[in-house]
């Protein structure tokens, strides 16, 4: 088995975490772990947003960068008479990625292990075989007698639902693999940049952390921008790797280890033109290969970021990711270590001057 080097490593303990929209507590306990021993301080917004500061020069520009805490998910919503628990999705969910997978249920009695249940094929009808199951169909099942059994157990509506997934890598270790990629990738990304900025020179103030509910609608992101007011932001997180058989004729080419992906334009967020400039710059000053997205149908954190006070400029950057919004995602270590080498070279040239004329 390959030894796990720190980068790896963190990606292990923060994929393995479990923290829906909502329910953050143990990423976020986990996050101000690695956060608390490269800031100066930590601030954290009523949602539950965390975020380590690191000064570079007092009076400086400030900038955030955000990964967000929160994995797609489940919620209880119901106690069957026969004690199945029907559910509602937290975060965007494709019935086929779900269909007699594990998952863990959270409730105040401990957790136990359910199987999402649904009719099997033997007793479909001939036009159910060839649609999509309806979430509302399906049904978890944790091996209860009955409501009163489930009960028992300590299950209520509103408890949180998980996948179960462990991390693995892949390719001798070069591809990184599990639940949450989306996106504690992100999360990590913070922290690796915050760590590589410990002993070099940067012209301005460091907000690096992750926000709460990004996946039902970007909330902690508004509150966070409110609380840190940036001057500049960086949304990291993952995008969609178009390198998949089925995929051949999308017109963005974004591959899996292609390098660090810049996110273009998306259903909430054209971003700031001088800033995107600086960072393909930088990346080709670097020897980085960049690609780029484009996507309609999605959105990152830049999208409540990029609006808050009187406006922030403001750049997602992330790696193209297979498989997200399931229970395994695959995603590549280098660009992960390219877009942590990209960003901390562009922050270093984030001075007053730099920053003004971004809206210049």
């Amino acid at each position: 088995m390959t030894m796990m080097d720190e980068m790896t490593q963190r990606m292990k303990v923060l994929t393995e975490c479990d923290g829906v929209p909502g329910h953050e507590g143990a990423v976020r306990a986990q996050m101000k772990s690695y956060l608390e021993p490269l800031s100066e301080e930590l601030v954290m917004d009523r949602l539950g947003s965390v975020f380590g500061v690191k000064t570079g020069l007092a009076g400086g520009p400030k900038v955030m960068l955000a990964g967000h805490l929160d994995e797609i998910g489940f919620m209880v919503t119901q106690i069957t008479p026969k004690g199945f628990l029907r559910f509602n999705q937290l975060g965007g969910w494709w019935a086929h990625n779900v269909l007699s997978h594990r998952v863990k249920v959270k409730t105040r009695k401990g957790e136990y292990i359910g199987i999402i249940g649904s009719k099997p094929p033997h007793v479909l009808e001939a036009e159910e075989r060839t649609k999509v199951m309806k979430l509302k169909d399906l049904y978890i099942d944790i091996g209860a007698k009955d409501e009163a059994d489930a009960k028992e157990m300590g299950v209520r509506p509103g408890d949180w639902v998980v996948p179960v997934s462990d991390f693995f890598t892949m390719r001798d270790g070069e591809l990184w693999a599990g639940k949450a990629l989306d996106n504690r990738s992100g999360c990590s990304l913070a922290v690796e940049i915050l760590s590589r900025l410990q002993n070099e020179q940067h012209p301005n103030v460091i907000y690096a952390g992750a926000t709460v509910q990004e996946e039902v609608g970007l909330r902690g992101a508004g509150t966070a921008a409110n609380l840190i007011q940036p001057d500049v932001a960086f949304a990291l997180d993952v995008g969609i790797a178009h390198d998949t058989p089925g995929s051949e004729s999308n017109p963005m080419k974004c591959n899996m280890g292609g390098g660090p992906l810049v996110l273009i334009f998306d259903a909430s967020m054209i971003p700031n033109t001088a800033l995107r400039d600086l960072v393909i710059d930088t990346a080709e000053e670097s020897g980085i290969s960049v690609q780029f997205d484009a996507i309609t149908g999605g959105t990152t954190d830049g999208g409540r970021i990029h609006t808050s006070g009187i406006g922030c400029p403001t750049l997602s950057v992330g790696f193209a990711t297979r498989y997200i919004h399931s229970h395994n995602s695959v995603m590549s270590k280098s660009d992960f270590n390219q877009a942590a080498d990209l960003l901390t070279a562009v922050i270093k040239k984030l001075d007053r001057e730099t920053v003004d004329k971004l809206i210049g």
